[in-house]
């Protein structure tokens, strides 16, 4: 019983209000024990550590659903972040997300590692699972902090762009000419070469996006519109192959045999990607302004344009005019 008399007329208070928080005392008067006790339960309405919330027990994957549901849907790749989060946390054991272990999780990524996963598909992952848990705490979905808040990217060696020479070019385009079973090969790879496309953006193109001799890229991977001059040969030649061939199909399979039947030997994953390479490697070795470039590819942000810096031609003759062979 919360109130209770004592032998000498006193009344003693002893109450619960939530489990832990227990308070003892003894009045005077019946009425200043209820008094008392009242104050005691109300505080647990008023006060929110007197009433902490129950214990957030949700899984993993409870939490991606949440992130997908409220913010992820918005995204051009929310399906495809859902589908990698929720692979990743069958293999954490889908755990409390709240208890998520960042070891466990470190040491799950040093087994893919040597499994063979990328370290940037690894990156990628840790980025997309830092940002459920931020998102939701942003909308007050979670008020922990992110487990994985700490852990560090893997360290990537930064590997070289391929890109083409011209002869390696005029090489590609006879394979594709003579030899290639899809028609829209061919009309793809210009347009890549011509404007620094990417394979997708190229393949897409419509004849709304083709007027004047400006091709107008839109649905990029940045999300983003920008427009490209072209010259009007190119111009005339993708016209008429629309009217001869129709819109463009998948043809990246068939643009991937082609390379595979020259002599050109490409890293793993830079086949259709060279063209892009390629555009912006002759533009910045022809002279072209770096900012230009920036805005012809689509690019963010120009730390990514300037990984071509370095072809440039005064950036060449630097090492010329700056270095220590000079004094020999």
């Amino acid at each position: 019983m919360a109130i209770e008399p004592l032998p000498d007329g006193r009344w003693k208070v002893d109450v619960e209000p939530i489990k832990g928080k227990r308070f003892r005392k003894t009045f005077k008067t019946k009425g200043e024990a209820q008094r008392f006790e009242a104050t005691c339960r109300a505080k647990v309405v008023d006060n929110p550590d007197w009433s902490p919330k129950p214990k957030d027990r949700r899984l993993l994957t409870e939490l991606v659903s949440a992130w997908f549901d409220l913010h992820g849907h918005s995204l051009r790749d929310g399906e495809r972040r859902r589908s990698k989060l929720d692979l990743v946390a069958k293999r954490l054991r889908n755990p409390q997300a709240a208890k998520l272990d960042p070891q466990t999780y470190a040491h799950d990524r040093r087994v893919r590692l040597g499994e063979g996963t990328s370290p940037k598909t690894l990156n990628n992952e840790l980025g997309y699972l830092r940002a459920v848990y931020n998102e939701l705490r942003g909308l007050g979905v979670i008020d922990y902090a992110n487990p994985l808040a700490l852990v560090k990217p893997l360290k990537i060696q930064e590997r070289e762009l391929s890109w083409l020479t011209n002869e390696q070019i005029g090489e590609l385009l006879d394979e594709i000419r003579k030899g290639c079973d899809n028609p829209h090969v061919e009309i793809i790879s210009l347009i890549c070469l011509a404007t620094g496309a990417r394979w997708s953006e190229a393949e897409k193109l419509k004849p709304t996006g083709l007027r004047n001799a400006v091709i107008t890229f839109s649905g990029t991977k940045s999300g983003k519109v920008r427009s490209v001059p072209i010259s009007t040969e190119l111009e005339a030649k993708i016209i008429k192959h629309w009217k001869q061939h129709g819109q463009a199909n998948s043809a990246i399979t068939s643009f991937r045999r082609a390379l595979a039947r020259t002599t050109i030997q490409l890293p793993k994953g830079q086949a259709a990607h060279s063209l892009r390479h390629t555009f912006a490697s002759h533009f910045i070795q022809n002279g072209g302004n770096i900012l230009t470039l920036q805005k012809i590819l689509g690019h963010s942000s120009l730390v990514m344009t300037m990984r071509y810096a370095h072809l440039a031609p005064e950036h060449l003759m630097d090492a010329v005019r700056f270095g220590p062979a000079r004094l020999l």
